[in-house]
């Protein structure tokens, strides 16, 4: 049974292009997380992990595969666009798949703004003749233009991009190993994996909750469901690769960086409030062009390549909650040619802008949008886990209690002790955000205009 009779069961027309196979899959969800993110936030999970910082990204990501173990099983359950959105709403329920879809939006609306602002600050430190409010402009307008010539279009970037930012990690890498067998640096240790002086398990598990956001991003690989051309599995096998392959690279690169840290006390104690720490570890093994390099990547990664697959991936599920009309329907238009929802991908684009130019006037714009960013994310992949084990086990009879039972419970144990950990600003911000959804609900409810999944009753592919 091909995939777009599958779709029709469910009530849908196939609208989307498919023409995504597994590799254009995995590059996006890399892509999405940025082989280099640990570039930007170093220094902070250096700190919070007392200094062992390859392990935090371990823990990290061994705790993020739990979640994409209950992905992998709702994708092939209901192989739809839409997300968590999807999977909570069949799975459970069309008012918790609405909330789960309005949570996820906090992380998927606010990620491109703050990437742009991130990246627009950065390219401004380096070229101060061009205003941050410029380079990010640029920015908006430069991925509006490839998310709207198509899919494809979006698959050929990232492939390139993706092989761009290897290959400053792997220049990094290499100068940075050979730094360390010359004596630089604090000399070869596995400190950063272990040690004894500061372990303790709740200072790393608190710098985990901090490193577990740079693997957030190869949830959205579950978006293109409905523009992948191969089986519902390659959704979910595409999200493990994705996972394993980045948290390696994070690992490695942070255990080089740690060390080649110039002064490792100072960062312990002080942190790192300019956000430079990579960078200082980058001239230490090259000099100042590496750390110039590694800068601009950060900048031009965060700015366009990942900026570019969020939008792809956030105009997909307001898509999808619009055309069951728990959004306005003008946001499912498909454009006749490009096969792109073109009126979500610009509304993706103007309210970026508009947070971005905003936030930019603010002094504390970044920590202000970092902080609500990825709440919404935790309480979304929380009504997952849930999702698998109603679904699974309580309506379809599972037996089989890793997949179904043990494996979602885990991975929610572990996001309820990020979201408890998370910073006050964050907590209250998410609530309000999930109150105005709650609200909404209830007027949709009200009204009888939205909430209705067509196609409940639709064949399965669980196997």
């Amino acid at each position: 049974m091909s995939q777009d009779t599958d779709l029709e069961r469910y009530g849908y027309t196939q609208e989307l292009r498919r023409s995504l196979g597994f590799r254009d899959l995995l590059v996006y969800g890399l892509i999405f997380m940025v082989p280099i993110a640990p570039f930007g936030i170093f220094g902070g999970v250096f700190q919070g992990s007392g200094g062992m910082v390859a392990l935090t990204y371990v823990i990290g990501m061994v705790a993020m595969l739990f979640t994409a173990n209950s992905y992998a099983q709702m994708s092939k359950a209901f192989p739809l666009a839409g997300s968590v959105y999807t999977y909570a709403g069949r799975g459970i329920g069309a008012p918790v798949g609405f909330l789960a879809g309005w949570m996820v939006l906090l992380d998927y609306v606010l990620v491109p703004g703050l990437l742009y602002l991130i990246a627009g600050v950065a390219m401004n430190s380096l070229v101060p003749a061009v205003p941050v409010w410029l380079w990010l402009v640029a920015f908006v307008l430069l991925n509006t233009a490839v998310n709207y010539l198509g899919i494809e279009m979006t698959a050929r970037v990232n492939r390139i991009m993706l092989v761009a930012e290897l290959v400053v990690l792997a220049v990094f890498v290499v100068i940075g190993v050979v730094a360390v067998a010359q004596g630089k640096g604090r000399g070869f240790s596995f400190d950063a994996f272990y040690t004894g002086e500061t372990f303790s398990w709740p200072l790393v598990l608190g710098a985990v909750s901090i490193a577990v956001l740079s693997f957030l991003g190869f949830d959205g690989i579950s978006t293109l469901a409905e523009e992948n051309r191969e089986s519902a599995r390659a959704i979910g096998r595409s999200m493990v690769a994705a996972l394993v392959l980045v948290g390696v690279l994070f690992v490695v690169q942070t255990w080089v960086a740690a060390m080649l840290v110039p002064d490792a006390q100072a960062l312990l104690t002080e942190g790192d409030p300019g956000g430079t720490a990579f960078y200082d570890a980058a001239r230490v093994a090259g000099g100042e062009w590496l750390a110039v390099l590694t800068a601009v990547a950060t900048a031009v990664s965060w700015g366009f390549a990942n900026s570019l697959v969020a939008q792809a991936a956030t105009s997909r599920l307001l898509f999808a909650m619009a055309r069951d009309r728990s959004l306005p329907r003008f946001l499912a238009k498909v454009h006749p040619t490009r096969r792109v929802p073109v009126n979500a991908t610009l509304l993706v684009a103007g309210v970026s802008l508009v947070l971005g130019l905003y936030m930019q006037s603010r002094e504390d714009g970044i920590t202000l949008m970092s902080s609500l960013v990825n709440f919404g994310a935790m309480i979304a992949f929380l009504l997952l886990h849930v999702a698998v084990v109603v679904h699974y086990v309580v309506r379809q009879r599972s037996r089989d209690w890793w997949k179904h039972l043990i494996a979602p419970v885990i991975g929610f144990a572990v996001l309820a002790f990020v979201v408890v950990n998370a910073k006050l600003a964050a907590q209250t911000s998410g609530l309000v955000w999930l109150g105005l959804g709650v609200v909404l609900m209830v007027v949709l409810l009200a009204t009888g205009r939205g909430l209705r999944l067509s196609g409940l009753g639709g064949t399965e592919e669980e196997k």
